[in-house]
C-alpha cells in the first residue's frame, strides 16, 4: 500500500473526504514536520496501544573498513528512528 492508497481507504474508513483524509495522514507521518518525526527529534516515544512504538535508538561509535582500500575508518555514533510492533499487531500478522 502506498500513501494515495492509505488516504483512500482511511477517507472511506472514517468516512471524510479524501483531502481530510491526506490532512491526516500528512499532520501524522510527514517525515519533516509530522507529529511522529518531531516527537522522535525531540527524543521522545510515540506508543500507539496494541500497535507498536516508535522509538529512537542510538548506535555506538565504531571501527570500520573501506570496501575498496581496506582502510580503517571511524565511524561516528548516530541516534536513528525505529518501530517495535505491539503484542496485538504480532499476532495479527502471524495468523
Amino acid at each position: 500500500m502506498n500513501k494515495t492508497e492509505l488516504i483512500v481507504k482511511l477517507a472511506k474508513k472514517a468516512q471524510i473526504t479524501q483531502v481530510k483524509a491526506a490532512e491526516a495522514v500528512d499532520a501524522i507521518f510527514n517525515a519533516h514536520k509530522g507529529i511522529i518525526a518531531v516527537e522522535l527529534a525531540a527524543g521522545k516515544r510515540v506508543t500507539l496501544p496494541g500497535f507498536g512504538s516508535f522509538l529512537v535508538r542510538k548506535r555506538a561509535a565504531r571501527e570500520g573498513r573501506n570496501p575498496a582500500t581496506g582502510a580503517s575508518i571511524k565511524v561516528p555514533a548516530r541516534a536513528y528512528p525505529a518501530f517495535k510492533p505491539g503484542k496485538t499487531l504480532k499476532e495479527k500478522v502471524a495468523v
